[in-house]
């Protein structure tokens, strides 16, 4: 069966990798992405494997921000294709720093692309699947959607955000043929560590990128190709719930049983990362900022 997938986010990184895993299945792909140059060199590295497998890939700019935006990209889809298979809410947005430091208007962007986005793709996707009696709503979250997440605060309580709705809509939706699968991936080998800060928000001046953060944490990068793998065998096998890799369920797992542990030795560790990655920067020492990761908007990001 050739199913019908709409992926957004995905111009790059996790929604790329995903995209590539089902090309290769003959699926019929939908991908979208604020980044219209990205999307469609993505779509057309992927369409000859689709067509050589029975399916299809097309390309269209979304920005999740805009409900108005995600129902016609929905709609559209219902129309050409007859329905949606898989709703792949992926697009994402990394902001972080000092709670203190951090103006408002990231702390919103990181709510609007993060958690309205996702909660955007599900108002236009889920009444067409009930009415269908069938289909799959996949939330890209994060690790950090149920573990503490120092200096990503906002990014983190966006993914918490997304991990209630995703697992409260999986309770509600049972009996109607629709199933919902969350993911919440750690420290993902993915472009977006390397991501510059969004152009029209206020700039930040911190001394180190993503990737060298989580070069700074315990565990090593996970790569994108293998979390694509197991996202598609959690859709493939009905998973609710997806945790990955085996060192982020041990830390979740550690979080549940421990909490008040797990935020103290969480603290520790940031505190040492920080000391290591700003240590003999005056630039640092002067303004007392830290580590910040800054994907563009639309695209997904990763300490997942």
């Amino acid at each position: 069966m050739h199913r019908s997938v709409i992926i957004t986010g995905a111009g790059s990184g996790i929604g790329a990798a995903l995209a590539a895993r089902l090309a290769a299945r003959g699926d019929r792909l939908t991908l979208a992405d604020i980044n219209g140059e990205s999307v469609a060199r993505v779509a057309a590295e992927l369409a000859p494997v689709a067509a050589a497998n029975g399916g299809s890939v097309c390309a269209e700019v979304a920005d999740v921000r805009a409900a108005a935006q995600v129902q016609a990209l929905v709609d559209g889809v219902v129309a050409s294709a007859g329905g949606v298979d898989i709703m792949v809410n992926n697009a994402g947005i990394g902001l972080g720093g000092p709670a203190q430091e951090m103006p408002l208007s990231h702390w919103q962007r990181v709510l609007d692309v993060n958690l309205s986005g996702v909660m955007h793709g599900v108002v236009a996707v889920y009444p067409h699947m009930v009415a269908a009696g069938r289909g799959r709503i996949v939330n890209i979250a994060s690790l950090a959607g149920l573990v503490p997440a120092p200096y990503l605060v906002a990014y983190s309580a966006a993914k918490h955000g997304v991990v209630g709705l995703s697992l409260s809509l999986a309770a509600e939706a049972a009996g109607t043929g629709v199933e919902v699968t969350c993911v919440c991936p750690g420290f993902t080998d993915t472009p977006i560590l390397d991501s510059q800060p969004p152009a029209d928000l206020p700039q930040m001046v911190l001394p180190a990128s993503g990737r060298e953060l989580a070069a700074a944490m315990p565990g090593e990068l996970y790569p994108v190709a293998d979390l694509a793998r197991d996202i598609e065998s959690a859709i493939d096998r009905g998973e609710m719930l997806l945790v990955a890799p085996k060192t982020a369920r041990l830390t979740w797992w550690a979080a549940r049983l421990l909490p008040r542990q797990m935020v103290r030795m969480t603290g520790r560790l940031t505190a040492r990362a920080r000391q290591s990655l700003t240590s003999g920067s005056p630039q640092t020492q002067a303004s007392g900022s830290t580590i910040r990761r800054t994907p563009a908007a639309g695209s997904e990001t990763s300490p997942r």
